[in-house]
């Protein structure tokens, strides 16, 4: 994967686990699904590693954005899963509001670049 995709992808993932998890509603995920559901998403564009979302998931617990609870009976295999908190539905509507204005802004600025010379 490119350099410049990996950074954009590292940028956006708090915001786009919280608006899967937002947009998924009453159905609480656990990480391996939220790993392919991203992936599924970008239509395989964005490959999300478990070192990468693991890590996120537990910072956004610390944050206070999501919550979690084991899932299954113990003696079993055992699932964490994570729900969106009301700080965390806060929090995504700042960081979407903060996409929409970034992305707005870089496609005005490029469209304003000046055609390269031929």
């Amino acid at each position: 994967m490119s350099s410049i995709r990996q950074q954009m992808r590292k940028g956006t993932t708090t915001v786009l686990i919280l608006k899967l998890l937002v947009d998924a509603g009453d159905e609480p995920m656990y990480g391996y699904k939220i790993i392919q559901q991203l992936e599924k998403q970008s239509g395989g564009y964005f490959e999300f590693q478990e070192g990468l979302i693991y890590p996120r998931l537990h910072q956004l617990e610390h944050e206070g954005l999501l919550q979690s609870k084991w899932q299954g009976e113990p003696g079993t295999r055992r699932r964490k899963i994570y729900t969106v908190t009301e700080a965390g539905y806060r929090r995504l509507q700042e960081e979407l509001k903060q996409w929409q204005r970034f992305s707005a802004t870089m496609n005005q600025m490029l469209d304003a670049a000046p055609e390269p010379a031929s």
